[in-house]
């Protein structure tokens, strides 16, 4: 780059000190600092969407049971997002044990995962469910 050149940008941009141009860098700085804010509050937003929904099925004594091996569980829990922390999960496969049932489960004859109880009749339906239609059958409201 030509000194005049440089000298151009110096008098565009600001102030050099030590070949670099701390302006531009500020601005660089504030932008990705920006950016991250943004990323963390959509982030922040949406991966607690449903923490109230998975607090009222909790709180009306639905169960479900699953496995940590199962993908059909992981598929269930994918639709509860960050908010499955407060689901009404029953963990029935044993870690490290492909074959292992825990005695919970056992004592409850859970057969197929996921499987979900629904109070106050205690029917049971294994499939997994989209959170709509267990809004449906709890009376939760979804956000």
């Amino acid at each position: 780059m030509s000194q005049e050149r440089r000298e151009r940008q110096k008098e565009k941009f600001g102030i050099k000190i030590s070949g670099r141009n701390w302006g531009r860098v500020a601005i660089y700085a504030v932008l990705i600092v920006a950016a991250l804010g943004v990323a963390y509050y959509v982030d922040h937003r949406t991966q607690h969407k449903h923490d109230a929904f998975a607090r009222c099925l909790t709180g009306r004594g639905v169960k479900m049971y699953g496995a940590w091996w199962c993908p059909h569980c992981v598929e269930q829990k994918e639709k509860f997002g960050a908010s499955f922390e407060y689901a009404p999960y029953v963990e029935c496969g044993i870690k490290g044990d492909l074959r292992g049932v825990s005695q919970i489960c056992k004592d409850e004859d859970i057969k197929h995962y996921p499987t979900w109880q629904f109070p106050p009749t205690g029917e049971r339906v294994e499939r997994v469910f989209t959170l709509q239609e267990l809004g449906d059958r709890t009376g939760c409201a979804l956000p």
